[in-house]
């Protein structure tokens, strides 16, 4: 507790924020916190003049008693701020934390990526993991997982989830459903291993949809499997780049498939993921394609990873045009949340979701954290994408996680040792960006993704803008969201 000598005592400035306006009022994004505030006029006009000087415990108040503000109230404005720094004191010590701790080395784990295969029966000119870029070191080692590693991967998933309810596995690939046998024994082990433990188990997977059949479709629609689903588009885009060997376009051989799929899977969101790339950047035709014309439930677009120097790049003339479409896109999702209505720009939906849980991270995402990847061979790696890249392994299924290792990336990877962020108010969700991106583009994955900065912060911005218009104008369906998004 503050004391109230303390309180009196000092003189305050403007902790680190972000101001924006949503539903004409004032919000402001405060950084250390991860929180959003709602503020009337006379507290933001206050804050608006610590910006440009300090005052005095006695001159804040008298300030906010200025605005309109009884004196009770303007104290209690004073203690609240102060505890989420929204205004920093030099008498009294922040109550919370100007950067995100360092999680402990016993953080336990809480998912695994299973990479069954690295085979693929596709050759899409942009894959990071065959491409140009690669950094998987595969020669010599197994191409699909056996029984026996998946089944070691189950068991070390679930002792070192210990203490939790429920764990998860994502199956990914090369293209998973080439290893589909394995899949399904692997689910039916969990299922029975987590079950004698009184422990829950999830799954989901990663797929080009190429070998969906009417049997694989049963058993994930009656193993609720959650299905994502990398498609690019309609035909002329999805066959620009995601062909196969021959050079093949592939969307006449998913198209029937995928519409199964959604037509008969019911019991998880079917979602697509779209890799933007040089002549494949019309994110409102894609996504008008994909959730309209096919029924996804969730469409969701990221850039393509490279290092800066392949031919399917996006510029920055491209990438201003991507970031036009997705705003166009939140306009949407905004007016469909107004309505109470879901919208199915993931873009959007995953921001919102860190914002109502206050998110204020210490990295980029759970790689190395709450998530491993596990290669074919059973080494252990940050994540997926990482996957048989011998410079990144972090131990194996069968002896475990080397913590040297794990906690060299994960100091590299804080996001207090990346020196550009530390004066980027978007940091508590962005972390500097992706560990693999940041490896590709510059030799480092501690290093900050600079080159999405800038991009970066306009969508953050333009994500508390809708958070902020949704809290004013239709709080209920935040609470609907997020109860949702806990499903999920």
């Amino acid at each position: 507790m503050t004391s109230m000598t303390a309180l009196t005592s000092g003189h305050y400035r403007r902790g680190e924020m972000h101001e924006f306006q949503a539903a004409d009022q004032p919000f402001v994004y405060l950084v250390s916190a991860g929180a959003i505030f709602a503020l009337d006029e006379g507290a933001h006009a206050v804050l608006r003049r610590l910006e440009h000087e300090q005052l005095s415990h006695a001159d804040l108040v008298q300030a906010l008693l200025d605005t309109g503000y009884d004196r009770t109230d303007a104290e209690d404005l004073i203690r609240e701020l102060l505890f989420v720094n929204g205004i920093v004191s030099d008498a009294v010590r922040p109550a919370i934390a100007l950067a995100p701790q360092t999680p402990p080395a016993d953080f336990p784990l809480q998912a695994l990526v299973l990479n069954i295969t690295n085979q693929c029966n596709l050759a899409c000119t942009y894959c990071y993991e065959f491409g140009d870029d690669k950094i998987a070191t595969p020669r010599g080692k197994p191409k699909y997982m056996s029984l026996e590693t998946a089944r070691a991967s189950v068991d070390f998933l679930l002792e070192k989830s210990a203490g939790a309810n429920g764990a998860h596995i994502t199956f990914f690939g090369g293209e998973t459903l080439m290893n589909f046998k394995l899949l399904r024994d692997v689910v039916l082990y969990a299922r029975e291993q987590a079950g004698a433990k009184g422990r829950t188990i999830g799954f989901s997977l990663t797929t080009n949809a190429t070998l969906l059949t009417d049997e694989i479709i049963a058993f994930l629609s009656e193993q609720e499997i959650g299905v994502t689903v990398s498609m690019d588009g309609p035909p002329d885009l999805q066959d620009k780049r995601r062909v196969y060997k021959s050079g093949k376009g592939s969307y006449a051989v998913i198209e029937p498939r995928l519409r199964k799929l959604i037509a008969q899977h019911r019991t998880r969101a079917i979602t697509a993921r779209v890799t933007l790339t040089d002549g494949v950047t019309d994110v409102i035709r894609i996504y008008r394609h994909l959730k309209d014309d096919l029924g996804f439930h969730e469409v969701g677009f990221a850039p393509v990873t490279n290092s800066g120097e392949r031919d399917y790049m996006i510029d920055d003339s491209g990438m201003d045009d991507v970031l036009a479409q997705f705003h166009e896109l939140a306009d949407e999702w905004l007016e469909h949340a107004l309505r109470g209505q879901m919208h199915g720009f993931s873009n959007v939906s995953e921001t919102i979701g860190e914002l109502i849980q206050g998110v204020n991270k210490s990295h980029p995402c759970g790689a190395g954290l709450g998530l491993l990847g596990v290669s074919p061979s059973g080494d252990l790696s940050p994540c997926h994408r990482f996957t048989d890249a011998d410079t990144h392994t972090l131990g194996h299924i069968s002896i475990g996680i080397d913590q040297d290792k794990r906690q060299d990336f994960l100091s590299r990877g804080h996001v207090s040792a990346k020196y550009e962020c530390q004066s980027c108010w978007a940091r508590p969700l962005c972390a500097g960006g992706c560990h693999h991106e940041a490896f590709v583009r510059y030799g480092d994955t501690g290093h900050a993704n600079l080159h999405y900065c800038d991009w970066i912060r306009q969508w953050t911005d333009t994500c508390l803008r809708i958070y902020g218009a949704v809290s004013v104008q239709n709080p209920e369906f935040l609470e609907r969201f997020a109860a949702r998004k806990g499903l999920s």
